[in-house]
């Protein structure tokens, strides 16, 4: 709002134009010329050619204390020039007396504190230039110093012409643009002959610059093309890099559900040794059950009113098989028997011969061929600890092998009885074992380390129901008893030979009720008669009513049960040395055992 109105001639210190500066005279000027004022700097107007000189002798301005000066009393305007072209000679002027020198009143009042740059409102106050900070070169970098002949931008800045000077005097120009006008920038021209250089990018350093400037753009020199795609790279990388997702999720995906199905990337293999030939040594678990698994077969009785499940083996090739009484007694006399082999082949099978005194049995199966008949052992020959292996089948799980070994002998064993009158008492002088018989075992083999059949298993102690045979559901607690094959042998034999078995006996009636120790001879028999069969092995021994027998062969006998089983370990007609008391009285003797018919 100020341009072209002349402020008067106070100006302030900071907005004084030194004489080493250039500028293009304004309005100001040439209002001070038209007022005969001289300017700041104590030059006189610009004449027409636009030049000022200050001669020697001239008077310099009158500062004051708060920076206005005093203009010196202006020299005498020479006449005008009837033709601008020519100079008109220069005549010497009278001198004249001081002007009163009117101030023109600025739009607004002065800043009271001087204060740059709003002291005193003019156009010849440029604003500071605008500085643009830029990132500091790395410590060492060598900078160049400030090249002239450009604009801070690495463009060389216009020339700029020089007027002839009037009265031969030096010409300067305010290097300032007016107010609201921009310098037109043109290339510097190169002398003739001379190749242009190439400069670096140091030699375009300008720290204030604008933002092409080389240290935070490097590049090429001034006038090569930079324009790069930036746009279009961006466009590519942006689809490059959804592509690289979308394939690096699809192979994640693919290797997660791989993963998800297979339980790994790779199969999983450990280390295991080599098949081996399947040999094991004979007197092994492994070996004794291979060798004895062909002869051992299972049985399935259904009968009018209940069914079992036992097992036998096999005692010839003719198709006689061993087992327990209990096992086929469900049959009774029109039941069916089912004998199934290891190796799964089935037939039928008839009862041969039975003795509940022995609980043993023998049945034969016929129009089987390749049977495998069992070695039969010594049951005298065997030692407590002895390892001992049980085949059968419990709870009708056929060829089951459980081993162990021979935990007692002679142990007297007394099952059955279901009928009340004794008659169905089995009586056992059995071997103890603790190798597992559960429901089922009943009537397959005992066997040795030789695979040799000890004992026919039979028998077992439940934990809920004291002793008994296996026909209840109580499991093995590993108390096991077998019958001794030498036992078991006999009635075989008896059986498939007369289809009944004898028992040894010594002719008398015992007193069951007693409690004391020993077996004690009864007073009176069935029906009244004598407790002693009269012309049995008893009578003919000497033994009276009210004896106490206390040994046989030796073993100390503790109750009538004991007595029976010792009787039936041997066979009739064998001889037996007895120990008793009478009347206090201690007394030996020897008798030779009778038979009996088993029922």
């Amino acid at each position: 709002m100020d341009d072209g109105k002349p402020s008067g001639p106070r100006t302030k210190w900071w907005s004084r134009p030194s004489t080493d500066r250039d500028r293009p005279a304004g309005p100001e000027e040439d209002g001070a010329a038209a007022t005969g004022v001289a300017d700041a700097s104590g030059t006189a107007p610009a004449g027409p050619g636009g030049t000022t000189g200050t001669t020697a002798g001239e008077r310099l301005p009158h500062t004051t204390p708060d920076g206005d000066y005093t203009p010196a009393p202006p020299a005498a305007a020479p006449p005008p020039a009837a033709d601008l072209g020519t100079p008109a000679p220069a005549e010497p002027a009278p001198p004249a007396a001081e002007p009163h020198v009117h101030r023109t009143q600025p739009l607004h009042a002065p800043d009271e504190y001087s204060t740059p740059p709003y002291g005193g409102p003019g156009p010849w106050a440029p604003a500071p230039p605008v500085q643009r900070p830029v990132a500091t070169p790395a410590h060492g970098t060598p900078v160049p110093p400030p090249y002239a002949g450009t604009d801070g931008h690495g463009t060389a800045a216009p020339p700029v012409a020089a007027a002839p000077a009037q009265g031969g005097q030096e010409h300067h120009t305010d290097p300032w643009p007016p107010p609201h006008t921009v310098p037109q920038q043109h290339p510097v021209p190169q002398p003739p002959g001379q190749t242009p250089q190439q400069t670096s990018q140091w030699m375009r350093y300008d720290p204030w610059g604008a933002p092409r400037q080389p240290l935070s753009h490097p590049g090429p020199g001034q006038g090569v093309d930079d324009v790069r795609p930036r746009k279009a790279r961006r466009g590519t990388v942006l689809v490059g890099a959804a592509l690289l997702a979308l394939l690096a999720g699809g192979i994640g995906g693919g290797v997660g559900a791989y993963v998800e199905r297979n339980g790994g990337l790779t199969t999983v293999e450990l280390p295991q040794s080599g098949r081996d030939a399947g040999g094991r040594a004979p007197d092994s678990v492994a070996g004794i059950a291979a060798s004895a698994l062909p002869g051992v077969v299972t049985l399935h009785v259904n009968g009018s009113a209940e069914s079992g499940t036992g097992t036998g083996f096999v005692l010839d090739d003719r198709g006689h098989i061993l087992t327990n009484n209990h096992v086929v007694a469900p049959a009774g006399s029109n039941g069916d028997i089912t004998v199934t082999f290891s190796g799964g082949e089935s037939a039928a099978a008839e009862i041969v011969g039975k003795d509940s005194g022995y609980d043993l049995a023998v049945v034969k199966v016929t129009g089987v061929s390749g049977l495998t008949p069992l070695p039969l052992g010594n049951s005298d020959n065997v030692r407590v600890g002895d390892p001992v292996v049980a085949i059968g089948a419990p709870f009708d799980l056929s060829n089951t092998v459980t081993s162990g070994i021979i935990s007692a002998k002679e142990r007297p064993i007394t099952a059955g009885g279901e009928k009340g009158d004794g008659t169905d008492v089995s009586y056992v002088d059995a071997l103890q074992t603790d190798a597992p018989i559960n429901p089922g075992n009943s009537g397959g083999p005992l066997v040795d380390a030789e695979a040799r059949v000890i004992g026919i298993n039979s028998a077992i102690r439940a934990a809920d129901s004291g002793s008994g045979l296996d026909g209840g559901q109580s499991g093995s607690i590993g108390l096991g008893f077998a019958i001794p094959i030498n036992q078991g042998k006999r009635v075989a034999e008896e059986l498939i030979s007369t289809g009944k078995a004898t028992h040894p006996v010594i002719g008398v009636t015992l007193d069951m009720e007693f409690t004391g120790d020993g077996a004690k001879v009864g007073g009176k028999a069935a029906g009244g008669a004598s407790a002693v069969t009269e012309g049995g092995p008893a009578d003919d021994a000497g033994i009276r009513s009210g004896d106490i027998i206390t040994e046989v062969e030796g073993q100390r006998v503790h109750s009538g049960e004991e007595l029976i089983v010792k009787i039936r370990a041997h066979r009739p007609g064998d001889r037996l040395g007895l120990v008793l008391t009478r009347g206090g009285k201690e007394l030996s003797m020897t008798l030779t055992l009778g038979s009996a018919s088993g029922t």
